[in-house]
């Protein structure tokens, strides 16, 4: 299940993704636009630049922008920052494989065949969805509304 803290991140990085490449926005506003307390945020965005997602200016005019275009930036990148593996268990994680405790079989294991499909296609749907194309997706909804 996604956690409360990586939908405040996607949040958090959609509104990085309106603002002007390269152009810092502050934590207060950028708390404010995405709906997110800013003292969470701060941790958010922490996770989210070690990941080198976001980078920090300094300063009067500092904050948090983007570290990479809107179109290199895909929902996954976000959600492994804050969440971790896109897996369900261990066993079925490719960036974090660890064989579960009470397996019996790896091999064999019916539940891990489905945990594998389950990350298979969490993961081609969140990296097929770039922050360039939900914003493209939003933009048209508005102007359809």
């Amino acid at each position: 299940m996604l956690s409360q803290k990586a939908r405040y991140a996607l949040r958090a990085m959609m509104v990085l993704a309106e603002a002007a490449p390269g152009t810092p926005t502050m934590t207060g506003e950028l708390a404010t636009r995405a709906v997110v307390p800013k003292k969470f945020l701060e941790q958010i965005l922490l996770a989210l630049k070690a990941a080198g997602l976001v980078f920090s200016t300094r300063g009067r005019s500092g904050g948090y922008a983007l570290a990479a275009p809107t179109d290199k930036i895909d929902f996954a990148a976000i959600v492994r920052a804050i969440d971790g593996p896109l897996a369900l268990a261990p066993c079925a994680s490719r960036t974090a494989y660890r064989r579960c405790d009470d397996c019996l079989d790896v091999e064999t294991c019916d539940i891990r065949r489905a945990l594998i499909e389950v990350r298979d296609a969490t993961a081609t749907i969140l990296e097929g969805r770039t922050l360039a194309e939900a914003l493209q997706l939003r933009r048209r909804k508005i102007k359809a509304a």
